[in-house]
């Protein structure tokens, strides 16, 4: 492990002289590609310079001890030799989990699906407190949140509500997100006070750009129609709203957010190769034999992955075992405990499964 991570440091110092070589600079295609690299190493080759670091200061106050010194000075050193090899214990684990191999998506913005499930009106409601939780959580982060669809109840909740969110490492981060979400509270309109249960799904999808996924317009077929609003009532009277349907894959988009036939179109088409990614990855994954399933979920939509029990103010992950009783606050966007295990559970996983 320590050979490769000092051919990572020597790569890293390589790249640094690169991309202030004023030559490599005038290419700036190249230099943005050098730039990304030497980003993407940084924060192994941090790590592995505080491990080299720590390890060069416990052999020095080993051979401290070795000689002959007051019992206080003593006392002194051997806590600070205690503390360096719990640092280097630490250490060895953080660059364990920045070694793992990188999933090509994780930078990626994400295109998020959700949808209303089981339950009527109440799973629309649902669906549209899902859509807020994510809204408010990219908000603290700092990303960028764009609706692209939506299909709007009279109650104020979706049907379904297709959304982009734009930051660095969204995909990372919310990559888990995919399944059934499901929720058991008193509904609105429920007079006897009973507890319903109802469910939405959701799905993340890495957003794909046109290099990863090539679409001919001879495998696409493009219709307009009117723009509607809640309970079908037309809003406009232009053909403003686009539908595209991938022949090959009989995959079917629609958007009629925007005013613009235009910007209805290019939205439409970011979803579509989103979804045409996504559906390759899952095929490429069905096809390697003997895949490991991760504990937090292979991402099929239909597994149920998560209860939101309003009665309880208790909100479950069924794949880790998480229970936390901060419903209100996960729901305003405080997602981080949640996702912050999900992603820690992963890393576990996958260093299990290189160890094996």
């Amino acid at each position: 492990m320590f050979g490769k991570l000092q051919a990572l440091e020597d790569k890293y110092v390589q790249l640094e002289s690169q991309i202030s070589d004023p030559e490599v600079m005038s290419d700036r295609s190249k230099w943005q590609q050098l730039v990304k690299s030497h980003s993407d190493l940084g924060d192994v080759v941090e790590a592995f310079r505080q491990y080299k670091k720590a390890q060069k200061d416990l052999e020095e106050n080993k051979l401290m001890l070795e000689d002959k010194i007051e019992p206080d000075f003593k006392e002194m050193v051997e806590l600070e030799v205690a503390e360096l090899q719990s640092q280097i214990e630490d250490l060895e684990k953080q660059l364990k989990v920045l070694l793992l191999p990188k999933d090509p998506n994780d930078d990626k913005n994400v295109i998020v699906e959700v949808r209303g499930g089981t339950g009527g009106d109440e799973a629309a409601l649902f669906a549209g407190d899902l859509f807020r939780m994510y809204s408010r959580y990219a908000e603290k982060k700092g990303w960028r949140t764009e609706i692209m669809e939506a299909n709007e109840t009279d109650l104020g909740g979706f049907k379904e509500v297709t959304f982009v969110i734009e930051g660095k490492g969204a995909y990372s981060i919310l990559k888990f997100e995919s399944g059934v979400h499901r929720v058991q509270r008193v509904p609105a309109t429920e007079s006897g006070g009973r507890i319903h249960t109802s469910a939405a799904t959701v799905a993340v999808l890495p957003e794909a750009e046109e290099v990863d996924i090539d679409i001919s317009p001879n495998d696409i077929r493009i219709d307009l129609f009117c723009a509607s609003g809640p309970g079908g009532q037309c809003v406009n009277t232009t053909q403003s709203a686009v539908r595209i349907t991938h022949i090959p894959t009989g995959t079917v988009v629609s958007c009629q957010d925007e005013k613009s036939q235009h910007k209805n179109k290019d939205k439409a088409m970011r979803v579509l190769r989103a979804r045409l990614l996504d559906k390759a990855q899952e095929e490429q994954q069905k096809a390697i034999a003997g895949a490991r399933k991760s504990q937090v979920g292979s991402g099929d939509r239909s597994e149920r992955i998560r209860t939101y029990n309003f009665p309880q103010n208790r909100i479950t992950d069924h794949r880790i075992g998480l229970t936390v009783h901060r419903l209100e606050q996960v729901l305003q966007g405080d997602l981080d405990e949640i996702v912050e295990s999900l992603i820690t559970t992963d890393q576990a996983e996958r260093l299990k499964a290189v160890e094996e």
